[in-house]
């Protein structure tokens, strides 16, 4: 048995799909709160048999915050994929995000060792590898460095693979995935799902800044392989390629047949939109659409290796612009 927390979110969503189709009997935990409509919609987008495999999945309701309900649901699992994780710049999210990514960490780790699983997966983020220089490549040998530039979704992922690497070194089995900003279909309101739904509606503003980028076929690809292979106590950076924030932007923009985006926007205007945003914020209630950290990296270059997991599991990524092109098509396909 294999159990995935974070089942219904973008990884998770994607993971439960592949482990399904290789014949795996899955168990997936979700808050009380969550949904699986959005799961429910992606496997019947993907696949005409879905309902049978929809039918297979054994859903609990559990919380990564409360141990007693991991113990409840982690008998009988050998392997365990890691996925829960709150991805947020809103600073009134910061407190939720710190305690679910790391205090939930821990007890997922601490869950499998007292009951024996053979293996975990946890789902890191290249965040955690530390912002370096600008236009340094950055590799899985990284060391962490208290800077400015570390958002405190950096932060929070470091921490929680020092949970992980804690666990590993009292006898845990696992290993760490670290991938890059992920392109795939997801809740159109949360984590990088929101690139495409912004491109959908016409986007007509992009920053000179650079990131790495990578699909989350790739990415569930990656673990699968990782989990399967004899290799642990590692971590492998899961990135397809670093590109400019225009070239992505104009591929999407493409894929969904709209203009280009033709509107450069300037560090010093961030600056003004970020403090417009705030202030919004604070009499709507709602998360503002940018934050001062997102507004800072919006113009940083930072680049990212991916020649460990190509070399060590000859990984060969779908490309950026195959990824992009296939995503804004389904992304056109579900009723949102």
């Amino acid at each position: 048995m294999i159990l995935v927390t974070g089942g219904t979110g973008l990884v998770g969503t994607q993971l439960i799909y592949d482990l399904l189709v290789k014949g795996k009997q899955v168990r997936a935990i979700k808050r009380k709160s969550s949904s699986i409509a959005m799961l429910e919609k992606i496997f019947r987008l993907k696949n005409s048999k879905a309902d049978a495999m929809l039918s297979k999945i054994e859903w609990f309701e559990a919380d990564v915050q409360d141990y007693l309900s991991l113990e409840a649901v982690v008998q009988g699992v050998e392997q365990i994929y890691h996925c829960a994780a709150v991805v947020s710049f809103d600073p009134k999210e910061k407190s939720m995000m710190m305690r679910i990514n790391i205090e939930g960490t821990a007890n997922v780790v601490n869950v499998a060792m007292a009951h024996g699983v053979k293996k975990l997966c946890f789902v890191s983020s290249v965040a955690a590898l530390g912002r370096a220089e600008e236009n340094i490549m950055i590799d899985e040998k990284a060391d962490w460095i208290e800077s400015k530039e570390n958002s405190a979704y950096a932060v929070s992922k470091y921490a929680a693979e020092r949970e992980v690497w804690r666990g590993m070194a009292e006898g845990l089995n696992a290993v760490i995935v670290n991938p890059s900003i992920i392109i795939g279909l997801g809740d159109p309101k949360k984590s990088s799902a929101k690139l495409l739904a912004t491109a959908r509606k016409g986007n007509p503003f992009y920053t000179e800044g650079v990131n790495a980028f990578v699909d989350v076929r790739d990415v569930s690809r990656a673990m699968i392989e990782l989990m399967e292979s004899e290799i642990t106590n590692e971590r492998f950076i899961v990135n397809a390629g670093n590109y400019s924030y225009r070239h992505i932007f104009n591929l999407m923009a493409k894929g969904f047949g709209k203009k280009a985006p033709n509107v450069h926007v300037k560090p010093w205007m961030f600056e003004i939109l970020w403090r417009t945003e705030k202030f919004r914020s604070l009499f709507t209630g709602k998360s503002p659409l940018i934050t001062r950290e997102t507004a800072h990296t919006s113009g940083k270059r930072y680049l990212y290796s991916n020649k460990k997991i190509s070399k060590v599991l000859n990984f060969k990524f779908i490309s950026i612009e195959e990824s992009i092109r296939e995503n804004c098509r389904w992304f056109d396909q579900i009723s949102w």
